[in-house]
């Protein structure tokens, strides 16, 4: 596994992905229940070696978080697992001793060195370095930034957590969760950032949160999931998070992930940003392919193909 990736520019801006878990051996059926076989075999070609094992016929995801740095400012998007939580709902990541901010030293970053913590959603795998354990509490990683994440994402985990009650969400309109976010990731990873006043709030509309940085609304993956625009010097960059979890999603965008909260939504929130990404020419930061984890979507005929750069 490198630590050490490619560098991308966009206009004035450079991104570089930081490592932090990487996934082999993912069974297709296991990430996606709704998968039939059939048609993973006709799509299963577009994929490379480095998403598709066809020895055993797994597929390999990442877990890894995006260093941004552009005008005079140091960004991360999402923060992965982190270490040392206690995940009952996903045991395998409970507990980790991983280097993760060597690797991020290791880019010319230190935790004190960043501005700005974007999230995309409030998920395990996505906020775990919010915070780490010190003198018996948790404590923010980045105690010199200002962590922007939806406000609904954080009422309705705050809710669902035992703290304050948001008895309107979620909202109809996502129709009922199939499923909830796991237990004890706001305890550990997100009220710590709001108890020491490093929260910064916001709704999700597309509106600029930073100059060239806006969140737009793909929710259905979570309550208020965002996808993450930055704009510098006439091009377009677009943070997906969980919109989609492989390459198969370009190819099948129908196709649900096991940890989608409200599928449908996820659906209609998946072809939206596939046709805007492939409209506007958007370089694609994902958050859990493998290889270099980024690309663009071209529309081909009568769906869409992703190619990795």
């Amino acid at each position: 596994m490198q630590h050490l990736n490619k560098i991308y520019q966009i206009g004035g801006a450079t991104v570089t992905r930081v490592d932090e878990i990487p996934l082999p051996d993912v069974a297709p059926s296991v990430l996606y229940p709704d998968l039939d076989p059939g048609a993973f075999k006709q799509y299963a070609r577009f994929l490379g070696d480095g998403s598709y094992d066809r020895n055993t016929g797994t597929l390999t995801e990442s877990i890894h978080t995006w260093l941004v740095q552009f005008s005079d400012y140091t960004m991360l998007v999402d923060t992965g697992v982190g270490n040392g939580k206690t995940l009952p709902a996903t045991p395998q990541f409970g507990h980790l001793d991983l280097p993760y901010l060597d690797r991020l030293l290791a880019a010319g970053v230190r935790p004190e060195a960043v501005d700005f913590v974007l999230l995309t959603h409030v998920h395990m795998d996505h906020v775990g370095w919010n915070t780490r354990f010190e003198n018996g509490r948790w404590l923010p990683t980045f105690p010199n930034a200002k962590y922007i994440f939806s406000r609904t994402e954080q009422q309705y985990s705050a809710s669902l957590s035992g703290h304050t009650p948001a008895p309107d969400l979620p909202p109809p309109r996502l129709g009922k969760p199939i499923r909830q976010p796991a237990p004890n990731v706001y305890d550990q990873s997100v009220a710590p950032i709001i108890e020491a006043g490093l929260a910064e709030l916001i709704d999700v509309d597309g509106a600029e949160v930073l100059d060239g940085i806006s969140f737009l609304p793909t929710p259905g993956h979570s309550v208020d999931h965002a996808s993450i625009r930055l704009r510098s010097g006439g091009q377009e960059a677009l943070f997906l998070g969980d919109v989609m979890h492989h390459p198969l999603q370009v190819y099948r965008a129908n196709l649900r992930s096991v940890y989608c909260e409200f599928p449908e939504a996820a659906r209609a929130s998946r072809e939206r940003i596939l046709s805007d990404a492939s409209q506007n020419q958007a370089l694609c930061f994902t958050s859990h392919f493998a290889e270099t984890s980024a690309g663009y979507v071209r529309r081909e005929n009568d769906g869409f193909q992703w190619q990795f750069v």
